[in-house]
């Protein structure tokens, strides 16, 4: 591997521009976990026991949605469709969309009593739907979390009834939701729904911020005695989506207002900057045994960064790439990294790739770049 230190942020220096404030400490929050993720760039911006597992209560509905949009967008769902109540889906515990056996419901209906009202029975029906059964559903969450890279996560119910073996934390909670906001753009307008009524029953959205914050628009709150007052918020200024977790409040003003502080102290104390665009060109590396003797290297998705307000000049990036670079290559394809740093910090990774295929050389050209590596 060979490394060079690249100047390749000029795109950041507006941010080194602006006047250095002093960098006011995370507030410490009244609940048991919690974290703070910028959707766009990926990283955690405040955490305290994110790895600390805890039991979601209703947010596991999250990756009841998630597995649901999944089947519309697969073509097995469609929103006009029919779907049967059980007994089991109508006798189920706790908050409830009021469906009935003999009255006909509509896959869209269920996603709306699913995530505004936070029926119990509505998520049950999808999910027999979709899986056969709800256990058969559960299995379907757990292969689903594990190819998000939930790692720390188990489900036994799509609800989130409690149970010993139904587990998450905050991390995991925050890696699902952003792969909704990601994954399903079509469907997350469903969150911002501040009231929906089937069966002549209006029933309010139980996240707060969604009246009291216009940047608010998601996503989903949950409570039991044992777990507390939960909420994951995501909102969105300036075109920064930022998403809270806040977990195990004492009750649904508190996780409000926890969840608000949070948002408020992401947006007021950090920017989100675009470092690379889609296809941009980074650098152009030798290739070697090629029908090309050089490619073009960059990211095949745009790359954004957060850092702290007026800090931008503390970036650094190192340049590591792959050397010798042999042919054939193919877009995509990894051919180095780009570590950041602020301040000497590690602030990211990532994988710098090939912008163009290059492929084998002729035989006159690969022997001559053999007898140029034998003699490098």
């Amino acid at each position: 591997m060979k490394k060079l230190v690249a100047l390749m942020l000029l795109c950041v220096s507006f941010v080194a521009a602006a006047v250095e404030l002093p960098m006011a400490p995370p507030p410490e929050l009244a609940a048991k976990a919690w974290l703070l993720l910028d959707v766009q760039s990926g990283q955690v911006l405040v955490e305290k026991n994110a790895d600390q597992r805890i039991e979601p209560a209703s947010l596991t509905k999250l990756m009841s949605a998630y597995l649901d949009f999944a089947a519309i967008r697969a073509g097995r769902l469609k929103l006009t469709d029919s779907v049967p109540v059980s007994e089991h889906a109508w006798k189920a515990e706790g908050s409830r969309m009021f469906i009935e056996p003999n009255k006909p419901v509509t896959v869209d209906e269920l996603l709306r009593g699913m995530i505004v009202q936070s029926g119990n029975d509505a998520t049950i029906a999808l999910a027999e739907q979709v899986g056969g059964s709800e256990a058969g559903f559960a299995v379907m969450m757990n292969q689903q979390a594990q190819r998000l890279g939930m790692t720390n996560s188990h489900f036994v119910n799509a609800t989130g009834l409690p149970d010993p073996q139904h587990y998450t934390t905050a991390r995991d909670l925050a890696r699902l939701a952003a792969a909704i906001v990601r994954d399903f753009p079509e469907f997350y307008p469903l969150y911002s729904l501040k009231e929906y009524r089937y069966n002549n029953i209006a029933q309010p959205n139980r996240n707060r911020l969604l009246w009291s914050d216009p940047s608010v628009d998601g996503m989903k709150t949950g409570h039991t005695e044992s777990a507390g007052y939960c909420l994951i918020a995501s909102g969105k200024r300036d075109n920064r989506r930022l998403l809270s977790v806040v977990l195990g409040t004492a009750a649904d003003s508190v996780r409000a207002m926890e969840s608000q502080r949070l948002l408020n102290y992401g947006f007021q104390f950090y920017d989100t900057v675009k470092l690379y665009g889609k296809n941009q060109t980074v650098t152009s590396l030798k290739v070697w045994k090629g029908s090309s003797s050089t490619v073009k290297a960059g990211f095949t998705r745009d790359i954004y960064i957060s850092l702290p307000r007026g800090q931008g000049k503390g970036i650094k990036a190192t340049l590591t790439t792959r050397q010798p670079l042999l042919a054939p290559l193919v877009v995509g394809q990894q051919v180095g990294t780009v570590a950041l740093t602020l301040n000497g910090k590690p602030l990211g990774q990532y994988s710098l790739q090939a912008l163009d295929s290059v492929g084998i050389a002729n035989i006159f050209g690969r022997a001559w770049d053999s007898l140029l590596l034998w003699f490098k």
